[in-house]
């Protein structure tokens, strides 16, 4: 049993070898073979001149050379050679062909070939002109082989439409399993966008519906507290608003949802006022109008601002925010200092946040770095040394960069 298994692994080795070897060598080695039957057994069928039996050898192999990039090229080769033997070099007697043994194989080789690969229009003429020949050339006995040609050539397109069949049938397969994964993943982005309707939208209406009607279930709520729900049924329905908008983009096949109109520099006012109503020690110096932005570039600023505001407020509470947004050698700066921190440590105890702009493992500032650089700019986020933390970035007012890659 192990000489069986030590046979049936050497002949495994054998055969991986075997496959790795090229095409064009195993052609060569064929022609290799040929041409040594070829010179050694012309003198028998042909009464050819010693000196030129290695020529002649040549002549006979050459289009097996040529086969697999040169098909049609390769019969015209033979079928010329097989007239030369006819016209030039006689048979010797009692030889019923025109031409050697092997000189009549590659004539076929190269037929067959041809079909497999070959134009349509390329092999019917090779089988016609193949066909007139061995009819005007051969004897009587032999000129059914006018028939086999054909026969030959029909063999070849046989397998040439089975092979086809099969491509396109693996084809098929593929795409039915692209299509398959497609359609795996749309109902797994359902099944997100299910979640998060569930999740958040019912949340964040709850929200909405509560502050909106606190005023009147509650008795005595004075102007203040009135303005202050005011701004939180406004920030919790934007917040909605946006995430049904995300929830479109996830429903949606080709991610072409309904989330137009995007925010720009004309929402940024508000998002400021919003902010500062909600008690937030809030400035800012705008001078770049909306119209001098792109959309694209627009979004980028107003998600950066908003970001690192909400970073600001949540990292380091009770500190003053400055925001300004400017125009520097053809480009927006926006820059958002917040600190030095003014909370008491009993204020910041009770609202259990991290200050100083303290790393918290979320993805905030790289999300920001990435939408500044697909405008083509760039985003500065850290301390300062007067213990502020700053966040500055810098985009390119040229061009227009398409915002609904960027939401």
């Amino acid at each position: 049993m192990r000489a069986v298994r030590r046979v049936g692994r050497g002949l495994g080795h054998l055969g991986r070898a075997l496959r790795r070897v090229p095409p064009d060598a195993w052609l060569a080695l064929v022609a290799l073979v040929m041409f040594i039957v070829g010179w050694s057994t012309i003198t028998q069928t042909q009464q050819a001149p010693t000196s030129l039996l290695p020529v002649l050898a040549v002549m006979e192999v050459a289009p097996l050379l040529m086969l697999r990039r040169w098909p049609f090229y390769a019969w015209v080769v033979a079928i010329a050679a097989s007239l030369l033997w006819w016209v030039f070099i006689p048979a010797v007697d009692g030889w019923q062909m025109p031409w050697p043994v092997v000189q009549f194989l590659v004539l076929l080789a190269t037929v067959f070939t041809l079909a497999l690969v070959g134009e349509l229009v390329e092999v019917v003429g090779a089988v016609l002109i193949t066909a007139a020949v061995f009819l005007v050339s051969l004897p009587d006995e032999l000129k059914p082989w006018a028939l086999g040609v054909a026969l030959i050539a029909a063999f070849g397109l046989l397998i040439r439409w089975l092979v086809l069949s099969r491509r396109q049938l693996a084809r098929k397969a593929e795409d039915v399993e692209v299509e398959r994964a497609r359609r795996a993943v749309l109902e797994e982005r359902g099944r997100i966008a299910r979640e998060l309707h569930d999740v958040v939208a019912h949340h964040m209406s709850m929200v909405v519906v509560q502050a909106q009607s606190a005023p009147v279930r509650l008795t005595g709520v004075s102007p203040e507290v009135r303005e202050e729900l005011a701004a939180i049924e406004t920030s919790a329905r934007q917040a909605l608003n946006e995430v049904r908008g995300l929830l479109g983009v996830l429903r949606e096949e080709q991610g072409a949802a309904r989330t137009a109109p995007q925010p720009g520099l004309d929402q940024v006012p508000g998002l400021l006022e919003g902010t500062r109503a909600a008690g937030v020690d809030l400035t800012w110096t705008l001078d770049i109008t909306p119209d001098a932005c792109p959309p694209g570039t627009a979004l980028v600023l107003y998600r950066v601002l908003q970001e690192s505001v909400a970073n600001a407020t949540r990292h380091a509470p009770g500190t003053p925010i400055r925001v300004s947004l400017r125009e520097v050698d053809g480009s927006a700066t926006l820059t958002v200092r917040n600190g030095p921190l003014t909370a008491t440590d009993d204020e910041r105890a009770r609202l259990g946040t991290e200050v100083g702009g303290a790393a918290t493992g979320g993805a905030g500032i790289p999300g920001m770095q990435a939408r500044t650089e697909a405008v083509g700019g760039h985003l500065c986020a850290g301390p300062t040394p007067e213990g502020e933390f700053r966040v500055e970035a810098v985009v390119p007012l040229q061009g227009r960069p398409g915002s609904e890659a960027l939401g």
